[in-house]
């Protein structure tokens, strides 16, 4: 019986350690739709993010809450909200994809997949950076996307303060699952 127990703790102990998965659920993604030279930022950022990224496979899942982002202005998140992003009909913005070749060390990578945006999903592929800090692992990126790709309407009246183009930025610090 003490045998059982010791080889199965010993197993639990090394599985830990040598778990090729991580995660995090306080991720930052940050939404910037600002029109260059606008007196107002349009910046909305959202700490409780949940990502899994598998250092194996180079595999990658971010999801993240629509109404979790905040913005400056209660009136700037509320419209966001209810009238560009429809966050009671599309309440999850995710990312599923891979960052390429990557070796478990720290560097500039590739990461493509697909982007879940209002209920739409795109390829996308841009350059992540990864650095390893003190067991824990460090992924950014940005992503730059055209609103109406996602069907993502700016009106008429919100072109001056809304760009029709916004850059999605990424910071994620996983540690071992």
């Amino acid at each position: 019986m003490k045998k059982t127990l010791i080889l199965f703790v010993a197993l639990l102990i090394g599985s830990t350690l040598f778990s090729q998965k991580m995660i995090t659920r306080n991720g930052e993604l940050k939404f910037d739709a600002t029109v260059s030279g606008a007196m107002d930022e349009v910046i909305g950022t959202n700490k409780t993010v949940s990502a899994l990224f598998d250092k194996t496979s180079g595999d990658l899942v971010v999801l993240g809450l629509v109404k979790s982002f905040k913005f400056k202005s209660p009136l700037m998140e509320e419209h966001f909200n209810e009238n560009y992003m429809e966050s009671d009909q599309f309440p999850k913005t995710s990312f599923k994809g891979k960052v390429l070749n990557y070796d478990s060390k720290s560097g500039n990578y590739e990461v493509e997949g697909d982007l879940t945006i209002h209920g739409v999903t795109n390829k996308v592929k841009t350059k992540m950076a990864v650095a390893n800090q003190s067991g824990k692992l460090e992924l950014s990126a940005v992503f730059t996307v055209k609103l109406l790709d996602y069907k993502v309407d700016v009106p008429a009246l919100a072109k001056k303060t809304l760009a029709e183009t916004a850059k999605i930025s990424i910071k994620l610090i996983l540690e071992n699952k």
